[in-house]
């Protein structure tokens, strides 16, 4: 092919004009059931259990990789919470603007042309599937805690990622051969060595996965084909349990919290808060997930940047307060010597480490409830940024059919939660995270420069919402989230770079040859 027609098939742009027309399309359209309230509850539920009741552990603690913020965490959620601000006001002026499912892909195809769209969507699945292994990791975690309460305990292997299970068995089988007593351990390692001595086999290999992690996924997959409005039903109900659970957090732990734990204050300098800040920033991923449903609301020029910026301003003052009295709970040298399993459920430890067992079973219901409305709505924004991609012919058209009865995308749904229930059975949560934060960091890169652009291409199309002193904020939007990404340990970013390899391929070898763009 001639380079200079290739290039410009790559960047061909989607006018804004035919984005605006397609949730017209009688083959193709979604049910409008979403406003402002619904938006809000949305955005909550997202963002609200994906870093409270997942990485907050490992955030003030770190890892071998990475140092920890100690109590600083404070400081590293309020530097994440201004990155994400500039990139929702970005989000809002777009969402407003393009209410189409597909969120920072959709955006991207009106401004940088299809091959960066195509990029954006291949990265986004970081954000939204990756993001669901995650959680659902740590759903299992605070279930296994729950269903001990009530004297049900789930086999070892059944209830412990494979990393984990063997890093366990390998410090525990260590220290047993210095002299220790198996009984004296530490219950994770103990819980890890029981995990692989007593695991099944099949042909020699011990079989270790984690079944809650899988049934939580195959439950909301379900739930999704039923229909976005009883999601949106189900949302609300458990975005009101989260917070009362929070509240109750924040209640009982203030009396027991010891300002002498908040002492040294930032244990590692500015590294430890700039790593914090990379990870925490997990905790805001949601705010975005609200974009994706822009076709589904039925004022989206009105409602989206409610539900954005709403969402998101209230879970930072959530989120500094839950902080402040965690790290005031546990103090840094004993988060720094907690294994994963106990960071990846960092509440109920707290709860744990104070001698509040009857406290610890209330915390664990609520982060269930809590990250079940998470595992809901990362996984409808992922099935829609599927079934926006298949709408354009960049994946196979059997991504975008819609439920004949329940007007949703229920092959993308199907698919997205048979790879999320099938990798959580098996992966580590701390790896998930960190893939999880750097694709979507780049995707609000993009975004950012994206508002720019169109500014000058597209300077008097309406737009409901307006970025406030653009370019200066967008460009702070993009400085912030390069920043952050530099936190990030460097196996991840060779690990980013890889799965952006393999989305080239799957271009290459398919999407430029489908493409509706090139065929209008």
């Amino acid at each position: 092919m001639d380079p200079q027609k290739l290039s410009k098939q790559l960047f061909k742009i989607k006018d804004l004009g035919l984005i605006l027309a397609e949730p017209h399309d009688k083959g193709h359209q979604l049910k409008k059931a979403l406003g402002a309230f619904d938006l809000v509850l949305l955005g909550i539920g997202a963002i609200i259990g994906a870093g409270i009741f997942t990485v907050i552990g490992t955030a003030a603690a770190g890892d071998l990789a990475r140092p920890g913020a100690g109590p600083s965490i404070i400081i590293s959620f309020a530097l994440t919470a201004v990155a994400c601000g500039f990139a929702a006001l970005c989000y809002s002026e777009f969402a407003a603007m393009v209410p189409i499912a597909g969120s920072a892909y959709t955006y991207s195809y009106a401004t940088f042309g299809e091959l960066i769209a195509w990029i954006i969507g291949w990265d986004l699945m970081l954000e939204y599937s990756v993001a669901n292994i995650a959680v659902s990791i740590s759903w299992a975690g605070y279930c296994t805690e729950f269903l001990r309460g009530f004297g049900i305990h789930l086999p070892p292997w059944a209830s412990i990622d494979l990393r984990a299970a063997f890093q366990g068995f390998e410090k525990a089988s260590v220290l047993m051969s210095h002299g220790a007593v198996f009984e004296q351990l530490n219950p994770a390692l103990q819980k890890a060595w029981f995990a692989v001595h007593n695991a099944p086999h099949i042909f020699g290999i011990p079989v270790i996965c984690n079944l809650p992690a899988f049934a939580i996924v195959f439950f909301i997959t379900v739930l999704l084909v039923i229909g976005i409005k009883e999601s949106a039903r189900f949302t609300g109900v458990m975005v009101a349990v989260k917070l009362l659970v929070l509240a109750f957090f924040v209640a009982v732990g203030c009396f027991y919290v010891k300002p002498e734990n908040w002492a040294p204050f930032a244990p590692n300098g500015f590294a430890g808060i700039k790593t914090g800040a990379a990870i925490v920033f997990f905790a805001y991923i949601g705010f975005d997930a609200v974009s994706t449903v822009a076709e589904e609301t039925r004022n989206p020029k009105r409602d989206l940047p409610i539900g954005i910026l709403g969402s998101l301003a209230i879970c930072t003052v959530i989120y500094i307060v839950v902080s402040a009295v965690f790290t005031g709970l546990v103090p840094f040298h004993v988060l720094k010597d907690a294994l994963s399993s106990q960071k990846a459920e960092p509440l109920a430890f707290a709860m744990k480490y104070t001698h509040l067992n009857w406290a610890t079973g209330v915390v664990a219901a609520g982060a269930l409830l809590a990250q079940t409305a998470v595992l809901l709505v990362m996984q409808m924004g992922q099935s829609r940024i599927f079934f926006s991609m298949s709408r354009d012919g960049l994946l196979p058209p059997f991504f975008s059919a819609v439920h004949p009865k329940f007007k949703t995308p229920y092959v993308t749904t199907i698919a997205t939660g048979l790879i999320v229930a099938s990798v959580a059975s098996f992966a580590n949560i701390d790896e998930m995270v960190d893939l999880t934060n750097i694709g979507t960091l780049f995707a609000f890169v993009l975004v950012c420069f994206g508002v720019i652009i169109l500014r000058v291409k597209e300077p008097h199309r309406h737009r409901s919402f307006k970025v406030p002193l653009s370019p200066l904020v967008p460009l702070l939007g993009v400085a912030t989230c390069i920043f952050l990404m530099t936190g990030l340990p460097a196996v991840t970013w060779i690990r980013f770079v890889v799965w952006l390899l393999l989305g080239f391929v799957v271009y290459f070898a398919y999407s430029i040859r489908h493409s509706l763009l090139h065929k209008v």
